[in-house]
Protein backbone atom coordinates (compact mmCIF):
# COMPACT_ATOMS: atom_id res chain seq x y z
CA UNK A 1 0.00 0.00 0.00
CA UNK A 2 1.45 3.65 -0.19
CA UNK A 3 2.01 6.31 1.83
CA UNK A 4 -1.36 7.38 3.72
CA UNK A 5 -2.42 11.12 2.02
CA UNK A 6 -1.11 13.17 5.37
CA UNK A 7 2.44 11.44 5.00
CA UNK A 8 2.38 12.30 1.42
CA UNK A 9 1.20 15.64 1.14
CA UNK A 10 4.26 15.69 4.26
CA UNK A 11 7.11 13.96 1.50
CA UNK A 12 5.84 16.07 -1.36
CA UNK A 13 6.60 19.23 0.72
CA UNK A 14 9.96 18.45 1.99
CA UNK A 15 10.49 17.13 -1.70
CA UNK A 16 9.92 20.63 -3.54
CA UNK A 17 11.69 22.44 0.15
CA UNK A 18 14.79 20.28 0.09
CA UNK A 19 15.22 20.43 -4.44
CA UNK A 20 14.75 24.10 -4.10
CA UNK A 21 17.23 24.51 -1.45
CA UNK A 22 19.80 22.42 -3.29
CA UNK A 23 18.82 18.55 -2.37
CA UNK A 24 16.42 15.94 -1.06
CA UNK A 25 19.42 14.53 0.53
CA UNK A 26 17.93 14.26 4.16
CA UNK A 27 14.27 12.91 3.21
CA UNK A 28 14.98 9.34 3.48
CA UNK A 29 16.19 10.25 6.91
CA UNK A 30 13.32 12.64 8.11
CA UNK A 31 11.27 9.10 7.40
CA UNK A 32 13.53 6.59 9.23
CA UNK A 33 11.89 4.37 11.09
CA UNK A 34 8.18 5.09 10.17
CA UNK A 35 8.19 2.26 7.01
CA UNK A 36 9.56 1.54 3.83
CA UNK A 37 7.42 2.24 0.71
CA UNK A 38 6.15 -0.64 -0.68
CA UNK A 39 5.63 0.00 -4.26
CA UNK A 40 7.79 -3.02 -4.56
CA UNK A 41 9.53 -5.77 -2.96
CA UNK A 42 12.32 -5.10 -0.22
CA UNK A 43 15.62 -5.96 -0.91
CA UNK A 44 19.29 -5.40 -0.60
CA UNK A 45 20.71 -3.94 -4.30
CA UNK A 46 19.80 -1.57 -7.24
CA UNK A 47 18.17 -2.70 -10.07
CA UNK A 48 17.96 -0.75 -13.12
CA UNK A 49 15.30 -1.68 -16.09
CA UNK A 50 16.20 -0.45 -19.21
CA UNK A 51 12.92 -0.94 -20.64
CA UNK A 52 12.56 -2.11 -24.81
CA UNK A 53 10.53 1.38 -26.27
CA UNK A 54 11.48 0.92 -29.17
CA UNK A 55 12.81 4.18 -30.60
CA UNK A 56 12.54 5.81 -27.51
CA UNK A 57 13.65 6.25 -23.20
CA UNK A 58 12.35 4.25 -20.41
CA UNK A 59 13.89 2.90 -17.29
CA UNK A 60 12.91 1.84 -13.87
CA UNK A 61 15.09 2.31 -10.70
CA UNK A 62 14.46 0.29 -7.71
CA UNK A 63 16.35 0.34 -4.83
CA UNK A 64 15.57 -1.19 -1.15
CA UNK A 65 11.86 -1.12 -1.87
CA UNK A 66 11.68 2.70 -3.51
CA UNK A 67 11.40 3.24 -6.94
CA UNK A 68 11.86 5.84 -9.90
CA UNK A 69 10.60 5.99 -13.40
CA UNK A 70 13.28 8.06 -16.11
CA UNK A 71 11.22 8.99 -18.81
CA UNK A 72 7.88 6.69 -20.24
CA UNK A 73 8.62 6.69 -24.14
CA UNK A 74 6.17 7.44 -26.23
CA UNK A 75 2.10 7.71 -26.33
CA UNK A 76 1.73 4.46 -27.77
CA UNK A 77 4.51 2.66 -24.74
CA UNK A 78 1.89 4.29 -22.32
CA UNK A 79 0.53 0.93 -21.37
CA UNK A 80 3.28 -1.42 -22.25
CA UNK A 81 4.81 0.72 -19.23
CA UNK A 82 2.05 0.25 -17.07
CA UNK A 83 2.22 -3.44 -17.56
CA UNK A 84 5.80 -3.91 -17.12
CA UNK A 85 5.49 -2.22 -13.77
CA UNK A 86 2.48 -4.10 -12.55
CA UNK A 87 4.54 -7.46 -13.40
CA UNK A 88 7.59 -5.37 -10.96
CA UNK A 89 5.22 -5.25 -8.32
CA UNK A 90 5.56 -1.63 -8.54
CA UNK A 91 2.95 0.22 -7.33
CA UNK A 92 3.99 3.73 -6.25
CA UNK A 93 6.94 5.78 -7.63
CA UNK A 94 9.16 7.92 -5.23
CA UNK A 95 10.18 9.91 -7.89
CA UNK A 96 8.83 10.24 -11.93
CA UNK A 97 11.48 11.97 -14.03
CA UNK A 98 10.65 13.35 -17.25
CA UNK A 99 14.08 14.57 -18.45
CA UNK A 100 12.65 16.50 -21.11
CA UNK A 101 9.75 17.70 -23.14
CA UNK A 102 9.85 15.57 -26.72
CA UNK A 103 7.29 13.35 -27.18
CA UNK A 104 9.31 9.44 -26.86
CA UNK A 105 10.18 10.73 -23.50
CA UNK A 106 7.20 12.07 -21.97
CA UNK A 107 4.42 10.68 -24.06
CA UNK A 108 4.53 7.37 -21.86
CA UNK A 109 4.43 8.84 -18.40
CA UNK A 110 0.51 9.53 -18.45
CA UNK A 111 -0.51 5.56 -17.69
CA UNK A 112 1.69 5.15 -14.83
CA UNK A 113 0.64 8.67 -13.59
CA UNK A 114 -3.10 6.84 -13.89
CA UNK A 115 -2.09 3.55 -12.26
CA UNK A 116 0.78 4.39 -9.51
CA UNK A 117 1.42 6.69 -6.84
CA UNK A 118 3.81 9.07 -7.31
CA UNK A 119 5.13 11.10 -5.12
CA UNK A 120 7.81 13.72 -6.02
CA UNK A 121 7.47 15.07 -10.26
CA UNK A 122 10.43 16.22 -12.08
CA UNK A 123 10.98 17.60 -15.22
CA UNK A 124 13.00 20.59 -16.93
CA UNK A 125 10.00 23.25 -17.70
CA UNK A 126 6.58 23.25 -16.33
CA UNK A 127 4.94 23.73 -19.94
CA UNK A 128 5.81 22.69 -23.25
CA UNK A 129 3.49 22.91 -26.55
CA UNK A 130 2.62 19.61 -26.80
CA UNK A 131 -0.61 17.14 -26.28
CA UNK A 132 1.44 14.76 -24.65
CA UNK A 133 3.32 17.34 -22.06
CA UNK A 134 -0.25 18.39 -21.62
CA UNK A 135 -1.16 15.03 -20.66
CA UNK A 136 1.46 14.87 -18.28
CA UNK A 137 0.94 18.04 -16.70
CA UNK A 138 -2.72 17.20 -16.40
CA UNK A 139 -2.30 13.67 -14.92
CA UNK A 140 0.69 15.00 -12.60
CA UNK A 141 -2.15 17.38 -11.00
CA UNK A 142 -5.03 14.83 -11.06
CA UNK A 143 -2.71 12.94 -8.55
CA UNK A 144 -2.38 16.71 -6.40
CA UNK A 145 0.92 17.23 -7.14
CA UNK A 146 2.76 20.00 -9.51
CA UNK A 147 5.85 19.83 -11.61
CA UNK A 148 9.12 19.95 -9.59
CA UNK A 149 12.13 21.79 -11.85
CA UNK A 150 15.24 20.40 -9.84
CA UNK A 151 18.43 22.50 -9.11
CA UNK A 152 21.85 21.64 -10.54
CA UNK A 153 23.69 20.07 -8.11
CA UNK A 154 20.65 19.30 -6.07
CA UNK A 155 20.12 15.66 -4.76
CA UNK A 156 17.78 13.17 -3.39
CA UNK A 157 17.75 9.39 -1.63
CA UNK A 158 16.82 6.22 -3.70
CA UNK A 159 16.65 3.53 -0.91
CA UNK A 160 19.89 2.90 0.08
CA UNK A 161 21.09 4.74 -3.60
CA UNK A 162 22.46 8.79 -3.69
CA UNK A 163 20.87 10.73 -6.91
CA UNK A 164 22.75 13.79 -8.06
CA UNK A 165 20.96 16.14 -10.44
CA UNK A 166 23.94 17.11 -12.85
CA UNK A 167 21.97 19.44 -15.24
CA UNK A 168 20.66 20.94 -17.41
CA UNK A 169 23.42 23.50 -15.94
CA UNK A 170 22.51 26.56 -18.28
CA UNK A 171 19.56 27.80 -20.09
CA UNK A 172 19.39 26.36 -23.74
CA UNK A 173 17.05 26.77 -26.87
CA UNK A 174 17.16 23.09 -27.76
CA UNK A 175 15.12 21.01 -26.51
CA UNK A 176 17.58 17.93 -26.19
CA UNK A 177 19.82 20.15 -23.83
CA UNK A 178 17.65 21.20 -21.50
CA UNK A 179 17.33 17.21 -20.29
CA UNK A 180 17.83 16.45 -16.70
CA UNK A 181 20.80 14.74 -16.54
CA UNK A 182 21.23 12.02 -13.09
CA UNK A 183 24.12 10.50 -11.48
CA UNK A 184 23.14 7.10 -9.22
CA UNK A 185 25.51 6.31 -7.14
CA UNK A 186 25.07 2.89 -4.74
CA UNK A 187 28.01 1.85 -3.17
CA UNK A 188 31.51 1.70 -5.33
CA UNK A 189 29.15 1.84 -8.57
CA UNK A 190 27.31 4.41 -10.69
CA UNK A 191 25.33 5.07 -13.31
CA UNK A 192 25.00 8.28 -15.35
CA UNK A 193 21.09 8.97 -17.18
CA UNK A 194 22.24 11.71 -19.82
CA UNK A 195 18.05 11.92 -21.66
CA UNK A 196 18.60 13.47 -25.31
CA UNK A 197 21.51 15.92 -23.77
CA UNK A 198 24.14 17.18 -26.52
CA UNK A 199 27.10 18.08 -26.91
CA UNK A 200 27.11 21.82 -26.12
CA UNK A 201 25.65 20.45 -22.70
CA UNK A 202 28.07 18.23 -22.12
CA UNK A 203 30.75 21.22 -22.74
CA UNK A 204 28.85 22.87 -19.79
CA UNK A 205 29.24 19.40 -17.34
CA UNK A 206 32.73 19.64 -17.85
CA UNK A 207 33.57 22.86 -17.69
CA UNK A 208 31.71 23.05 -14.47
CA UNK A 209 33.76 20.21 -13.23
CA UNK A 210 31.01 17.83 -12.71
CA UNK A 211 31.99 14.29 -11.05
CA UNK A 212 31.01 12.36 -14.52
CA UNK A 213 32.90 8.94 -13.94
CA UNK A 214 30.35 5.84 -14.43
CA UNK A 215 29.98 2.62 -14.07
CA UNK A 216 27.51 2.45 -16.59
CA UNK A 217 26.21 5.13 -19.21
CA UNK A 218 22.60 5.42 -20.44
CA UNK A 219 23.99 6.81 -23.61
CA UNK A 220 22.69 10.65 -25.09
CA UNK A 221 20.28 10.61 -27.94
CA UNK A 222 19.75 6.87 -28.53
CA UNK A 223 23.43 7.29 -29.79
CA UNK A 224 23.23 9.77 -31.89
CA UNK A 225 26.53 11.77 -33.21
CA UNK A 226 25.41 14.48 -31.61
CA UNK A 227 25.89 12.93 -27.96
CA UNK A 228 28.84 11.59 -26.49
CA UNK A 229 31.27 13.62 -27.40
CA UNK A 230 35.02 12.26 -26.87
CA UNK A 231 35.93 14.93 -24.27
CA UNK A 232 32.82 13.92 -22.70
CA UNK A 233 33.48 9.89 -23.02
CA UNK A 234 36.94 10.51 -21.10
CA UNK A 235 35.92 11.93 -18.78
CA UNK A 236 32.75 9.35 -17.93
CA UNK A 237 35.00 6.35 -18.73
CA UNK A 238 31.98 3.96 -18.65
CA UNK A 239 32.52 -0.24 -17.91
CA UNK A 240 29.15 -0.55 -19.56
CA UNK A 241 26.74 1.31 -21.95
CA UNK A 242 23.19 0.95 -22.79
CA UNK A 243 21.87 2.69 -25.66
CA UNK A 244 18.19 2.85 -26.01
CA UNK A 245 16.87 2.62 -29.97
CA UNK A 246 14.19 0.77 -32.15
CA UNK A 247 15.18 -1.77 -34.46
CA UNK A 248 16.10 -0.34 -38.03
CA UNK A 249 15.02 3.10 -36.72
CA UNK A 250 14.67 5.62 -39.79
CA UNK A 251 17.30 7.99 -37.86
CA UNK A 252 19.86 5.15 -38.08
CA UNK A 253 20.47 5.69 -34.29
CA UNK A 254 22.79 4.57 -32.73
CA UNK A 255 25.62 6.24 -35.10
CA UNK A 256 28.55 4.74 -36.09
CA UNK A 257 30.70 7.32 -34.83
CA UNK A 258 29.35 6.82 -31.26
CA UNK A 259 29.87 3.00 -31.52
CA UNK A 260 33.15 3.16 -32.28
CA UNK A 261 33.88 5.97 -29.46
CA UNK A 262 32.39 3.74 -26.97
CA UNK A 263 34.58 0.81 -28.16
CA UNK A 264 37.70 2.64 -28.31
CA UNK A 265 36.54 4.04 -24.55
CA UNK A 266 36.81 0.22 -23.69
CA UNK A 267 32.58 -0.05 -22.96
CA UNK A 268 30.79 -3.31 -23.28
CA UNK A 269 28.07 -2.03 -25.29
CA UNK A 270 23.79 -3.03 -24.39
CA UNK A 271 21.41 -1.94 -27.14
CA UNK A 272 18.16 -2.12 -26.68
CA UNK A 273 17.55 -2.77 -30.36
CA UNK A 274 19.57 -6.13 -30.22
CA UNK A 275 19.02 -7.36 -26.63
CA UNK A 276 15.12 -6.30 -26.00
CA UNK A 277 14.82 -4.61 -22.50
CA UNK A 278 18.27 -4.44 -20.44
CA UNK A 279 18.70 -5.11 -16.92
CA UNK A 280 21.12 -4.41 -15.05
CA UNK A 281 21.97 -5.37 -10.87
CA UNK A 282 23.99 -3.37 -8.48
CA UNK A 283 25.30 -4.74 -5.41
CA UNK A 284 27.16 -1.93 -4.33
CA UNK A 285 30.48 -3.14 -5.81
CA UNK A 286 30.12 -4.85 -9.54
CA UNK A 287 27.73 -4.48 -11.83
CA UNK A 288 25.75 -7.68 -13.80
CA UNK A 289 23.38 -7.66 -16.58
CA UNK A 290 20.61 -9.89 -17.99
CA UNK A 291 18.64 -9.01 -21.37
CA UNK A 292 15.59 -10.29 -22.69
CA UNK A 293 17.17 -11.35 -26.06
CA UNK A 294 19.97 -13.76 -26.24
CA UNK A 295 22.40 -11.64 -27.83
CA UNK A 296 25.66 -10.80 -27.32
CA UNK A 297 26.78 -7.36 -26.18
CA UNK A 298 29.19 -5.23 -28.36
CA UNK A 299 32.75 -5.86 -25.89
CA UNK A 300 35.25 -2.70 -26.08
CA UNK A 301 38.74 -2.49 -27.13
CA UNK A 302 40.51 -3.42 -23.89
CA UNK A 303 38.09 -5.07 -21.41
CA UNK A 304 37.90 -7.95 -19.81
CA UNK A 305 35.52 -9.47 -21.98
CA UNK A 306 37.90 -8.91 -24.69
CA UNK A 307 39.86 -11.53 -23.47
CA UNK A 308 37.18 -14.19 -23.72
CA UNK A 309 35.89 -13.22 -27.55
CA UNK A 310 37.39 -12.16 -30.38
CA UNK A 311 35.85 -8.45 -31.92
CA UNK A 312 35.17 -9.14 -35.24
CA UNK A 313 35.02 -5.77 -37.22
CA UNK A 314 32.80 -5.08 -40.57
CA UNK A 315 33.00 -2.95 -42.83
CA UNK A 316 29.97 -0.78 -43.49
CA UNK A 317 30.42 -0.59 -47.25
CA UNK A 318 31.55 -3.65 -48.04
CA UNK A 319 29.41 -5.93 -45.63
CA UNK A 320 32.83 -7.96 -45.11
CA UNK A 321 33.70 -8.67 -41.81
CA UNK A 322 37.22 -9.38 -40.55
CA UNK A 323 39.30 -10.74 -37.56
CA UNK A 324 40.82 -7.60 -35.50
CA UNK A 325 44.25 -8.54 -36.16
CA UNK A 326 43.64 -8.46 -40.24
CA UNK A 327 45.80 -6.54 -42.54
CA UNK A 328 42.52 -5.41 -44.52
CA UNK A 329 40.60 -3.74 -41.72
CA UNK A 330 38.51 -0.74 -43.75
CA UNK A 331 39.10 3.01 -42.20
CA UNK A 332 37.78 3.50 -38.70
CA UNK A 333 34.95 5.60 -39.98
CA UNK A 334 33.95 3.20 -42.24
CA UNK A 335 33.81 0.14 -39.24
CA UNK A 336 31.19 -1.64 -37.26
CA UNK A 337 32.31 -4.28 -34.24
CA UNK A 338 30.46 -7.48 -33.58
CA UNK A 339 31.14 -9.18 -30.74
CA UNK A 340 30.74 -13.03 -32.34
CA UNK A 341 30.73 -14.18 -36.04
CA UNK A 342 26.74 -15.33 -35.71
CA UNK A 343 25.90 -11.91 -34.84
CA UNK A 344 27.79 -10.32 -38.09
CA UNK A 345 26.40 -13.17 -39.87
CA UNK A 346 22.91 -12.25 -38.44
CA UNK A 347 23.26 -8.57 -39.84
CA UNK A 348 23.96 -10.06 -43.64
CA UNK A 349 27.80 -9.61 -43.45
CA UNK A 350 30.12 -11.71 -45.32
CA UNK A 351 33.63 -13.40 -43.82
CA UNK A 352 36.86 -11.52 -45.49
CA UNK A 353 38.74 -14.30 -47.55
CA UNK A 354 42.28 -13.10 -45.80
CA UNK A 355 41.81 -13.57 -42.29
CA UNK A 356 39.27 -16.48 -42.54
CA UNK A 357 37.35 -15.37 -39.56
CA UNK A 358 34.92 -18.38 -39.55
CA UNK A 359 38.35 -20.72 -38.80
Amino acid sequence: MGMNQARRAAALALCLWALLLGGCQDWEALWQGEGETESAESGDGLTVHFIDVGQADCALLVCEGEAMLIDGGNVADSSLVVSYLQAQGVEELAYMVCTHAHEDHVGGLSGPLNTCAVDCVLAPVTWADSAAFSNFVKYTQAQGLEITVPQADSGFSLGGASVTVLGPRREYEEVNNTSIVLRVDYGETSFLFTGDMESDAEADLLEDGCDLEATVLKVGHHGSSTSTSYTFLRQVMPEYAVISCGEGNSYGHPHQEVTSRLYDAGATVYRTDQQGTIVAFSDGETVTFTTEKAVSPTYGRGTAAETEVTAYIGNLNSHVFHLDTCANLPAEENRVYFSDVQQALDAGYTPCGNCNPLG
